[in-house]
């Protein structure tokens, strides 16, 4: 099959950074079986276009992005027809998916990826915050011939919306972040790790407060905060402000090949997000060998109790109680690590891939079928 993947990102040409971790697994599996070409709206600033993991990338670039992105797609098609057009992320890569489809008489299929469903005026965050944004997203999921996406809240909200999605998680490049044991605890001094960018709607402000409770009280531990700060400095300043210097790095952005030692050290992964649709690091800390605790949001919501424990988004006491709970009970600890370790292994990126590949062939059958008309 020729296959387009619309993106908004994360398929820079370093294959290091800048780059979604689970975005270069699938392509990378999807490539070795069929022609893949990835549309990338916002990759790089200016045109251009290369090879990455056996994989054609047209990045599209700034000015006019979604319709030159149709056109891209359109002359491709020109070249050598596509059978099917996949988008990851709703929002401007739906619609570019759905609409070239459409132009092209293609199946589609969106993946719903972030906060395409919500809506959160007081950090306006969300893609159902303005009438453009929920008309937009009604007639595009409505239009295309699959919608899916990694979690069961996701899958809840896309089904009161009057949808039938897929539930297909994006998984764990095994190859890449190969699995390892989960083992006891080798010091006194407890080693937490969250990895998000620092933004508003991962709310490391609410992770902050909890930690500031737990130092109170005396609990040793220190926390690596692994991401981009979009919030410049605000975050290290109420670190300060609450007394947590000692206790709390940030680290700023670190490739795959440098998280892992964080993460192997790591015994306690913790997130505070409002909203997710994965999040994806919480599969990679399972298959290294980490639970996780954080808030109700996504996997974390979806996992909880049995392989992860979830807490009501922005109650940083209870998130303290409960990230102490787990620090104070090794058994539980280990429990939760090796629980979220057999998900993770069972949906990895293989799976993943799979799992696509089935949906594609369901629509290019179904396509097939169409065009060939009623039998006689």
């Amino acid at each position: 099959m020729k296959l387009a993947l619309v993106l908004p990102g994360g398929v820079d040409r370093s294959g290091e950074r800048r780059v979604i971790p689970a975005f270069l697994a699938l392509i990378e599996r999807m490539a070795r079986r069929h022609e893949v070409h990835v549309f990338v709206l916002h990759q790089e600033v200016t045109a251009a276009h290369w090879e990455l993991l056996g994989a054609h990338v047209h990045n599209i670039g700034e000015g006019w992005t979604r319709l030159r992105a149709i056109a891209a797609i359109n002359a491709e098609h020109r070249r050598a027809p596509f059978d099917l057009i996949h988008a990851i992320f709703s929002g401007s890569c739906s619609l570019v998916a759905v609409a070239a489809a459409k132009g092209l008489r293609l199946p589609s299929l969106v993946h719903i990826a972030g906060g395409e469903l919500v809506a959160m005026h007081e950090i306006g965050y969300g893609g159902r915050r303005k009438w453009q944004g929920r008309l937009r997203e009604a007639l595009v999921l409505r239009s295309t011939d699959m919608v899916t996406a990694a979690s069961m809240p996701i899958i809840d909200s896309l089904r009161a919306l009057g949808l039938d999605p897929v539930r297909v998680p994006l998984g764990v490049d095994l190859q890449k972040w190969p699995p390892l044991t989960p083992r006891r605890r080798s010091a006194e001094r407890a080693h937490l790790v969250h990895v998000a960018s620092l933004n508003r709607v991962k709310d490391q402000s609410t992770l902050l407060r909890a930690l500031a409770v737990l130092a109170k009280e005396g609990l040793e531990f220190q926390l690596n905060i692994v991401g981009v700060d979009t919030l410049r400095g605000e975050l290290e300043a109420q670190a300060r402000e609450l007394g947590l210097q000692r206790q709390v790095r940030f680290l700023g952005f670190k490739t795959q090949r440098e998280l892992r030692p964080i993460m192997e050290a790591a015994d306690l992964l913790v997130m505070s997000s409002l909203h997710e649709a994965g999040p994806l690091v919480l599969l990679e800390a399972a298959v290294a060998g980490v639970p996780t605790v954080g808030t109700a949001v996504g996997h974390i919501a979806e996992w909880s109790p049995l392989a992860a424990l979830a807490v009501p988004v922005g109650d940083w006491e209870e998130l303290a109680e409960t990230i102490r709970r787990v620090l104070d009970d090794e058994a539980l600890r280990l429990q939760l690590a090796a629980r979220a370790q057999r998900k993770a292994l069972l949906e990895d990126a293989d799976c993943t891939a799979r799992m696509f590949e089935a949906l594609y062939q369901r629509l290019h059958c179904a396509r097939a079928s169409v065009l060939a008309g009623p039998s006689l």
